[in-house]
C-alpha cells in the first residue's frame, strides 16, 4: 500500500500499520474517535484526551522534544506528526526508525482531508466518513445559528511575557474567521509576533487562550486595566485543535458570547 501525507511525501506499507505513535494531541484523540486506541502504543505528555489514555500508552515526550530512545523500544510501524506542532529535526530523527506521516492544517478542509486519509491508512474508512459528515453538518447548523451576530475585531493572545498574539496563516486565524470575527494583528509578521498591549487599541475584544499560557482572570484584569478594553477568556482547545475536536468546536462557538 503506497499513501501520501498531506505534505505530499510518499509513504509505502505491507499492511495496515498496527503499532503507531501520535506526536500531536489532536491527531492523538482524532485516532481515538476513530476507533484505534489500541493501534496507538505511544504519545506525548500533551496528549490528554481522553484523560486516561496516558495511564495506559508510554509517553515519549513532549511535541518538540522527544524521548528517541523509548520510541525505538516501542517499535512502531508509524509515526504521525504535523507540520507545525513537530520540528524538522524531530521528523529527521524519527525517520531512521520508522515511517512519519505528517499533516498540514490550515482549514477545515484540510482537516476533513486528513481524516479522511487516516481512515484510509488505519482501514477505518467508514468511521473517517462519518466523522467528516458530522462535522460538515455542524458547520452548516452553526452557520444558521450565528446569522446576525454582531461582526467583531479581536486579538487572540497565547502568551505573556512577552505578549505573543496570533497572525496570518495560522488555523486559529482561520477559525476566527470563521467565527465571524475580524483579526486586527492578521497583518503582523511572523504567524506568532511578539507585540506590545499599545496594538491592541483597536480591538473591540481583546480574547486570552486557555493555551499554551493559560491566561487567567487576573490576567485579564491586568490587560484590561491597562487598556480599558473588554476581554474574554476562551478555550484555545476549540480554537487551536484540529481533528475531531472540530465536531465539539462547533457548539462551543454557538455559544460563545463575548459582548
Amino acid at each position: 500500500m503506497i499513501v501520501k501525507d498531506q505534505l505530499n511525501r510518499p509513504l509505502t506499507f505491507s499492511e495496515t500499520p498496527k503499532r503507531v505513535i501520535s506526536l500531536v494531541p489532536s491527531q492523538t484523540e482524532l485516532l481515538v474517535d476513530l476507533g484505534l486506541i489500541d493501534s496507538l502504543v505511544g504519545v506525548t505528555k500533551f496528549c490528554v484526551h481522553p484523560s486516561n489514555l496516558r495511564e495506559s500508552k508510554v509517553i515519549v515526550g513532549g511535541t518538540k522534544t522527544v524521548h528517541l530512545d523509548k520510541i525505538v523500544s516501542l517499535h512502531p510501524d508509524l509515526i504521525i506528526c504535523n507540520k507545525e506542532e513537530n520540528t524538522k529535526e524531530i521528523v529527521a530523527a524519527c525517520e531512521k526508525i520508522a515511517p512519519v506521516w505528517i499533516s498540514d492544517i490550515k482549514d477545515i478542509a484540510s482537516n476533513n482531508e486528513m481524516i479522511l486519509l487516516l481512515g484510509d491508512i488505519f482501514d477505518a474508512k467508514v468511521n473517517a466518513k462519518n466523522l467528516v459528515s458530522q462535522i460538515n453538518k455542524a458547520q452548516i447548523q452553526f452557520n444558521v445559528d450565528i446569522v446576525g451576530r454582531p461582526a467583531k475585531s479581536v486579538a487572540y493572545l497565547i502568551w505573556k511575557n512577552p505578549y505573543m498574539a496570533v497572525s496570518k496563516n495560522t488555523f486559529i486565524d482561520y477559525l476566527l474567521g470563521v467565527n465571524g470575527f475580524k483579526n486586527i494583528l492578521h497583518f503582523k509578521e511572523g504567524r506568532y509576533p511578539i507585540i506590545e498591549l499599545t496594538d491592541l487599541e483597536t480591538a473591540d475584544v481583546i480574547l486570552l487562550s486557555s493555551e499554551p499560557y493559560p491566561f487567567k482572570d487576573k490576567d485579564a484584569l491586568e490587560i484590561k486595566n491597562a487598556l480599558g478594553k473588554p476581554l474574554h477568556l476562551v478555550d484555545g482547545e476549540y480554537f487551536s485543535w484540529y481533528g475531531s475536536r472540530l465536531l465539539k468546536a462547533f457548539s462551543y462557538f454557538t455559544n460563545l458570547s463575548i459582548d
